[in-house]
């Protein structure tokens, strides 16, 4: 079959759409296949999130949603995946790519954007250290890191303890303003003399894919506080506003609706196959960008590879801060996603991340559904302490877990999850640290509060079938091309050659344009 194209691109997400930029800027046939169906989620909220929730008569549309999508998911871990804006991100990925799962959460989505339509827009730098020994130049990822963050737009540019922790400050724009509650964790940060201050705890703004200043056509925040639903400044970044950008390129092509099923290579190069729109397709080269579960699925069915691999994923938990000094603080607009971060070095070379939020735009049932207490008496407690409450997360870094993922006879692929032996120590390490740090701020970590999520909660899923110089099976080069399949090259968190405890997303983006150009680059030169 004569290739019809350069470069096929499988998954339209933050990893496609990173390295479909380099190639159609040399030139290149580049074809985007992306799963969405086309089918739309309820519109964002437009206004303020408490004005809405006090006068919009149509709230239940956003809130519960036509289908009582809201209802119908309760018991999900995440309450993005019950907010009905987002249903079409989350629908039927696993049925839909094949996958079952064994004491492990697994979140994904076949919508244009991909988890870039719901995620919490953290970004951070890797260090050099976490690419060593794959013959990589950091100057190069460093490069792609500028390219990437300056075009999705971030913001939290402040001189603060974390601006060497994140690594991003050159390009990102001014911090978005925080809500009272945080400014005054930070004030209190700030005065606590150094000796005073935990040693483990570092503190500071959080950096985040969200605009404070306008750029092009996207506006900057302006504090609605709908960050969980949508937001309809489009201030918050999403693969998805990367396709129009993409299109006026004359060598992209963009076709939804083609969940691809199967690859095969051939003389020519690589085919993919979709058995759902019965269309086939050729190109020189092909990249996996369709998210690590994904990717890996298909990258094992090609090389018949049925032996488990490691899949790792950061072992997360949640808790609720309450500041006592703040009681009777009115609700006010505010941002939704991560307004302060923080670092905590749990044992040599463990280092936690985890950032602090506000509750307002949460709805009062991710709370209530928590409280040791019966309903009646938790629905009270809540609704006189939450405007005096922060809620944060803990992430610990993806080798304290020992994750699984087989690709069965019948193409399956099964995910098997499982602790690591130190994990449930550092956690109990994290909260004593925490509720130690938070109380020389005024904050009281609640009792009971602190609750470790199950394996795969965190959505953070990598190092499948990781960049290494070995050239072994079930590994990539630097450059993401599977071992055994020249040509066949995975762009996504599959082949992070580890995960830390950082957000991993801008990380992710920046290596897949960093492959993108060498690919671009060695195709000029066989032309």
């Amino acid at each position: 079959m004569t290739p019809n194209f350069d470069v096929i691109i499988v998954g339209s997400g933050p990893a496609g759409t990173s390295a479909a930029y380099p190639l159609v800027q040399a030139g290149l046939r580049v074809l985007m296949l992306d799963p969405a169906s086309g089918q739309r989620s309820p519109d964002v909220p437009k206004g303020k999130y408490l004005t809405n929730r006090a006068n919009e008569t149509k709230q239940w549309e956003w809130m519960i949603g036509k289908s009582f999508h809201a209802l119908n998911n309760m018991e999900a871990v995440s309450p993005k995946l019950k907010t009905p804006t987002h249903e079409q991100t989350f629908k039927k990925f696993n049925e839909s790519n094949g996958l079952i799962t064994e004491n492990f959460i697994s979140v994904g989505s076949l919508a244009t954007g991909g988890l870039s339509n719901a995620w919490g827009c953290g970004v951070a730098r890797f260090p050099a250290e976490d690419f060593a020994g794959l013959g990589i130049e950091y100057s190069d990822i460093a490069t792609s890191y500028g390219v990437v963050a300056r075009r999705m737009g971030i913001s939290g540019n402040t001189p603060d303890d974390l601006s060497d922790y994140f690594g991003v400050d050159e390009w990102a724009q001014e911090p978005i303003a925080m809500d009272k509650l945080h400014d005054r964790l930070l004030t209190k940060y700030n005065k606590l003399p150094s000796t005073s201050r935990l040693a483990e705890f570092r503190m500071g703004r959080s950096r985040v894919a969200a605009l404070s200043e306008d750029m092009g056509d996207r506006k900057a925040c302006d504090l609605s506080g709908n960050c969980l639903w949508g937001c309809h400044n489009n201030a918050l970044y999403s693969a998805e506003q990367e396709i129009p950008k993409l299109n006026l390129y004359p060598g992209f092509h963009h076709m939804s609706g083609v969940l691809v099923d199967g690859i095969s290579k051939e003389i020519d190069g690589w085919v993919v196959t979709s058995t759902n729109s019965g269309k086939k397709f050729s190109a020189k080269r092909l990249l996996l960008a369709a998210g690590t579960l994904t990717s890996t699925k298909l990258a094992l069915g090609c090389l018949q590879h049925t032996a488990p691999v490691p899949l790792q994923a950061s072992p997360t938990a949640a808790f609720l801060l309450w500041l006592p000094k703040m009681l009777g603080t009115p609700r006010k607009q505010t941002l939704g996603l991560g307004q302060l971060s923080f670092s905590l070095d749990l044992s040599p070379g463990i280092t936690a991340f985890g950032s602090t939020f506000s509750t307002t735009g949460l709805p009062m049932s991710e709370f209530v559904s928590r409280a040791p207490l019966s309903k009646r008496y938790s629905i009270e407690l809540m609704a006189h302490l939450l405007s005096s409450c922060v809620v944060g997360n803990v992430f610990l870094p993806g080798h304290l877990s020992n994750h699984t993922a087989t690709l069965t006879a019948e193409g399956i692929l099964k995910i098997k999850g499982a602790e690591h032996a130190d994990t449930n120590m550092l956690m109990k390490k994290a909260e004593t640290l925490l509720r130690k740090a938070y109380w020389k701020l005024g904050a009281v970590l609640m009792p009971m509060s602190f609750t470790v999520g199950k394996p795969g909660a965190d959505i953070h899923y990598s190092a499948t079938l990781p960049m290494s110089a070995s050239s072994k099976a079930g590994t990539t080069s630097n450059i993401g091309e599977v071992v055994g399949l020249a040509g066949l090259h995975i762009v996504d968190g599959a082949v992070l050659p580890k995960l830390t405890e950082k957000s991993h997303t801008l990380t992710i983006m920046a290596n897949a344009d960093r492959i993108a150009r060498v690919i671009a680059s060695k195709m000029h030169l066989a032309s």
